[in-house]
């Protein structure tokens, strides 16, 4: 528990992270890597060259300031942080080096501003949210290590096959090395791939959404490659997986993780959409939704260019096509003249809640979204203008979570 005069400190402290707080975590993270750069094994480095983790450690921060007094309010953030956590390998050791790098960087950040009673004041609640993301991931690596076919960290996987979707989706079939049992999932979840690139001084760990239903005796990610342009760099370890990884090669894989999951109760049609390679998830809950609950409504909705990066098409069509209960429908925002010649797709240009409206059959329903930021964004905004309430709207982030409600700005 924290003693109210550190809650009163921290409370008067929103102000200023509402001002400064990105420019203290780019401090935070440069500083925590010069002074150990072995953590470089373990993050993101796309995520830190662009900004993002940044950013979602500032808004992390930001809440726990302004729910300090209520932490239970921020339970779910915790959770989906100590999935990822887990499943990254992130260890107790880990937090005292994170406490003290933060420490030094609002001190040095804020300078004078930053007293010794705030700065003590942050110490001490750091502890105290330190040590509940400890005793959450502790249960979480007992459960997964325990759970039948489970395992402690990372584990030798088999690339059993690599199956191209489209012009920019590849499969990856794994195998456990070992060939013994591999642990179930809930539709939604993710596994991260470790991978040892050469010519890297680091190691890189990725995470990919589950992309078939559970039950198999396989894991399958659908990845895309990120080939860059003028503001970007190509995705490395994407370019990686496609170009170098072969059929028969061995990966490093950590059990699943994540809380972006299917509720399989809940007995209410349900709306599935997604953008791009955000389908990976949504294709795991509808395979599963089609083989366990047939007499559920299902609508499965999917935005893309246009048919050639178009992944994993034919199945969903064909599913469809099986089940009455499973609507499938395609939006591309530029369609290739052999898409329109063919009648490829039910809309062109983008999803909004004009076109949602007409195709769904009611919106008393529970929706799972993926894919791009702005995409998820711009869905967010046309789930609400139908009236959607935010209990019933579900969606996950590829990378560190940001702000849904920025397009409505």
């Amino acid at each position: 528990m924290l003693r109210q005069e550190t809650i009163d400190i921290i409370k008067s402290t929103v102000p200023v992270l509402e001002v400064h707080g990105t420019a203290i975590t780019k401090h935070f993270y440069q500083r925590m890597f010069k002074q150990h750069p072995e953590l470089l094994n373990i993050f993101n480095h796309a995520n830190q060259k662009q900004g993002r983790q940044q950013t979602a450690l500032a808004n992390a921060v930001l809440a726990a300031a302004q729910h300090i007094d209520r932490l239970g309010d921020i339970l779910p953030a915790v959770l989906k942080i100590a999935h990822k956590h887990r499943s990254l390998g992130i260890k107790p050791e880990h937090y005292p080096i994170v406490g003290e790098n933060l420490l030094a960087s609002i001190k040095e950040v804020l300078g004078d501003a930053a007293t010794d009673e705030i700065l003590g004041a942050w110490a001490e609640a750091y502890g105290v949210i330190a040590d509940a993301f400890i005793g959450v991931e502790a249960n979480m690596y007992a459960e997964t290590e325990q759970k039948t076919g489970g395992w402690k960290d990372f584990r030798k996987f088999r690339v059993d096959r690599k199956v191209k979707e489209s012009d920019v989706i590849t499969s990856f079939y794994f195998v456990p090395e070992d060939g013994g049992a591999i642990a179930d999932f809930v539709p939604g979840q993710y596994i991260s791939l470790k991978l040892e690139i050469p010519g890297d001084e680091y190691t890189h760990i990725r995470q990919y959404s589950l992309s078939d239903a559970p039950g198999q005796p396989y894991y399958r990610i659908s990845v895309k490659r990120e080939g860059g342009d003028a503001n970007r760099p190509a995705g490395k370890v994407s370019v990686y997986l496609h170009d170098q990884v072969k059929e028969g090669d061995t990966l490093l894989i950590s059990a699943p993780a994540g809380d972006f999951v299917l509720d399989r109760e809940d007995p209410r049609p349900v709306v599935l959409i997604s953008g791009g390679v955000g389908l990976t998830p949504m294709v795991s809950m509808l395979n599963t939704l089609a083989a366990e609950k047939p007499d559920r409504s299902i609508t499965f909705v999917h935005a893309a260019r246009n048919g050639q990066v178009h992944a994993m098409k034919e199945p969903v069509a064909k599913l469809a096509a099986a089940n009455p209960n499973v609507k499938a429908y395609t939006c591309y925002s530029a369609p290739t003249e052999q898409d329109t010649a063919a009648h490829a797709y039910d809309k062109k240009g983008y999803i909004d809640a004009a076109w949602l409206k007409q195709i769904l059959p009611t919106t008393d329903a529970v929706f799972y979204f993926c894919g791009p930021v702005p995409f998820m964004q711009c869905i967010n905004a046309e789930l609400k203008a139908l009236g959607v309430p935010d209990a019933d709207i579900r969606y996950e982030f590829f990378g560190p979570a940001a702000v849904l409600e920025a397009a409505a700005v």
